[in-house]
């Protein structure tokens, strides 16, 4: 299984919120579409057309925040985003 399927899947899962690589997130959201938009300090905006939604992110030492990674997978269900 690739580096982005099992890391898709651990974030569709659910159960390992508290224990996401930052920067795997990021990836997941350029493979789904969105386009980083620098932010002030640390954070990241993502931005997509079709999206309602902007993601904001900034990481916890080198982990995302559980809330942020719950946050990218309700989008990809919501919107049914395909990830390559």
């Amino acid at each position: 299984m690739s580096k982005i399927k099992k890391n898709l899947a651990a974030l569709l899962e659910g159960r390992s919120d508290e224990n996401f690589d930052f920067s795997d997130l990021c990836f997941i959201l350029g493979r789904a579409g969105f386009t980083l938009r620098r932010g002030k300090g640390s954070h990241q905006i993502y931005f997509k057309e079709g999206v309602e939604e902007i993601i904001n992110l900034q990481p916890r030492g080198s982990q995302a925040k559980a809330y942020q990674v719950k946050q990218v997978r309700d989008l990809i269900i919501k919107y049914q985003l395909e990830i390559d």
